[in-house]
């Protein structure tokens, strides 16, 4: 941190706390008075009404659509997998890729810009000492962690983008390694939701009825892919190594 930012930070003291209550507030109010109509049997409800509005505002609605994802996930509120699920059957495989994967993206940077502001200066100042390790393996290889991470559905989003708050890594790594972490994974969910005819369907069987076997078997290669990936470049280094040696003879 730089003199300025301190001297800044100091005369400003209510800011943090004034952020902080914001985020809890809107996180409070965004889950209580919107918690039940993010949900499929609520949506599905009023799936004409869905309909009738994309036709009249055919512009407008991606706009809504992508800052009503980058809010539940920026505020880690539950919904994400709804909300990728419906847009994929609302807008369509491609379309729904390409909002769900910025939206999505957007929303966890902003998370990670909130637990960095709100909570880092605070844990490293108190286990700075223990985390020292951390962080320097975490400047060598945090974009593969973060990778890996992005590719195993099992670990929750929100969890990765607050922890990754607490890190030093850099916001623009963060962002195109999630980017590109979770394209893959969005991919699957929304290839899964674009196959659905209509929202009462997707209601009836749930987020989970709709996973056939070759959707199960993709997830399983998204976890492995790490893995392979890892030995791939354990392989790799050597002989680069070796290249350069060779070179320098």
């Amino acid at each position: 941190m730089t003199p300025a930012q301190n001297t800044d930070r100091k005369s400003k003291p209510y800011l943090k706390p004034l952020v902080l209550a914001t985020v809890v507030t809107a996180v409070v109010y965004g889950y209580t008075q919107y918690g039940d109509t993010l949900t499929l049997d609520h949506l599905a409800q009023r799936e004409t009404q869905l309909r009738d509005y994309q036709q009249q505002h055919p512009v407008l609605i991606y706009g809504l659509a992508f800052g009503v994802y980058v809010a539940v996930t920026g505020l880690s509120l539950p919904g994400a997998t709804v909300l990728t699920l419906v847009y994929a059957w609302y807008f369509g495989l491609i379309r729904g890729i390409v909002l769900v994967s910025f939206a999505s993206t957007t929303g966890a940077t902003l998370a990670f810009l909130l637990s960095r502001y709100l909570l880092r200066e605070t844990i490293q100042h108190r286990f700075g000492e223990k985390l020292a390790a951390f962080n320097r393996n975490l400047e060598t290889e945090g974009a593969f962690y973060l990778f890996t991470l992005r590719l195993i559905p099992a670990v929750p989003f929100f969890v990765i983008n607050v922890v990754m708050g607490l890190t030093p890594m850099k916001t623009r790594t963060f962002w195109w390694v999630s980017q590109v972490g979770m394209f893959a994974g969005t991919t699957v969910f929304v290839y899964a939701g674009s196959s659905v005819p209509d929202l009462t369907t997707l209601a009836e069987k749930g987020a989970s009825g709709i996973l056939n076997p070759q959707l199960m078997t993709a997830f399983v290669v998204l976890g492995l892919f790490p893995l392979f990936v890892k030995k791939l470049l354990a392989r790799l280094k050597p002989a680069a190594v070796n290249a350069d040696l060779s070179n320098d003879i």
